[in-house]
């Protein structure tokens, strides 16, 4: 039985996800994985479009809840090809209206393929199986046609109906096409040399704004990089590196140089289900934690009233309420100063916590001003 408890708690401190990094074994991260080129930046594109081939699960185009706009669409569509249709006598199930969105990157020249996400505008139920019609994607700053996107749906979830009952396992209304969109213009993206090369970090940070700077003057032995702030770090162009062909050249060989990244120390919560993730940089100072559980008992027993026998009244049957209150002895354990993540763990696995009690655990180690570093509640 206590090899059973013992595995059961095992089990519930598994949720209970750590991040072990120490500052001794910190990885080396290539800028490319921490930056992005400043002014170069990505563009979200939007369309209007249509999924055929649907199973009856596409909008509805009767009734007052019909949606009048993809009917218009259908009716539109046909006039393109020829064929006059009477929107009002249309009737299918088979079409959805949608929009169509992706996001186009700085470098993207005209033919690259670029993934395509698509997301129901109607009352369909469902559009797995469609095919989506060739779309234009504009970018909504200047209208113009950036991309077109076209090809059958990938839906994560999956609907089966029959009359009178109906089964969803995840979205049905949101699909993707991988690589179905082809860029037909961008706008192309160069570098100035009157101006120093931007590297916008994706997580400002002093310190690592810092070792950037100083990889870099390291790497070409001149004092090129400044820190402008903790998000940006500005490179002066070398002489050597100035012509329009080497700019790119520069550019590729600081994206390769490595660095020792600097981790925040934060604890992040999630309550809704109960995750925990503390990076290996959280210490706990000394500090005492006693764990009991308090157990609040309600019961109501009927109890039944019956009259003298030959006298008058009625069998009546009366609830007594009952009220109990039990604790159970704490369990307590003493951490030593500048206690680790990990030993921490292994002190909360040894009362057999669930993960909601490490929760509260963690809390109460901040508002006790106990743990150096910053929780995050989710």
């Amino acid at each position: 039985m206590q090899h059973l408890l013992r595995s059961a708690s095992c089990l519930l401190i598994s949720l209970f996800v750590t991040l072990f990094v120490t500052e001794a074994a910190l990885a080396q991260t290539q800028l490319s994985e921490l930056v992005e080129i400043q002014n170069a930046q990505r563009r979200e594109l939007i369309g209007y479009g249509l999924v055929t081939g649907l199973d009856r699960t596409g909008d509805r185009t009767i009734s007052s809840r019909g949606s009048v706009f993809t009917v218009q669409s259908i009716a539109n569509m046909l006039e393109n090809f020829g064929i006059t249709v009477d929107a009002d006598r249309l009737r299918t199930r088979n079409v959805a209206a949608v929009m169509v969105t992706a996001t186009i990157g700085p470098y993207h020249a005209p033919g690259s393929e670029i993934n395509v996400t698509v997301s129901s505008l109607g009352d369909a139920s469902s559009l797995q199986g469609g095919v989506l019609l060739q779309t234009p994607l504009f970018d909504p700053d200047n209208e113009e046609i950036s991309a077109k996107a076209q090809g059958s749906l990938i839906v994560g979830g999956i609907t089966a109906e029959i009359p009178g009952a109906r089964v969803t396992r995840n979205q049905t209304l949101t699909a993707t096409i991988p690589s179905g969109g082809v860029v037909e213009s961008n706008n192309e993206f160069s570098h100035n040399t009157n101006e120093p090369l931007g590297l916008v970090l994706r997580a400002p940070n002093y310190t690592n704004a810092r070792r950037i700077v100083e990889t870099i003057n390291e790497r070409f032995d001149e004092e090129l990089a400044i820190v402008h702030h903790p998000g940006v770090v500005h490179v002066e162009w070398p002489e050597a590196f100035r012509e329009e062909g080497a700019r790119n050249i520069f550019t590729s060989l600081i994206l390769e140089e490595e660095i020792e990244v600097d981790t925040p120390a934060r604890v992040v919560i999630n309550e809704r289900t109960g995750t925990i993730v503390a990076g290996g940089r959280i210490i706990i100072d000394e500090v005492m934690i006693a764990h009991g559980n308090i157990q609040v008992r309600t019961q109501v027993s009927p109890f039944v009233s019956q009259p003298q026998p030959f006298g008058e009244g009625e069998t009546v049957v009366v609830p007594v309420p009952e009220v109990g209150i039990s604790e159970e002895s704490a369990q307590t354990i003493l951490l030593d100063p500048d206690t680790t993540v990990q030993q921490l763990s292994g002190a909360l696995n040894s009362l057999g916590l669930s993960p909601r009690d490490i929760i509260s655990i963690f809390q109460a180690l901040d508002q006790a001003g106990a743990m150096r570093g910053k929780l995050i509640v989710m």
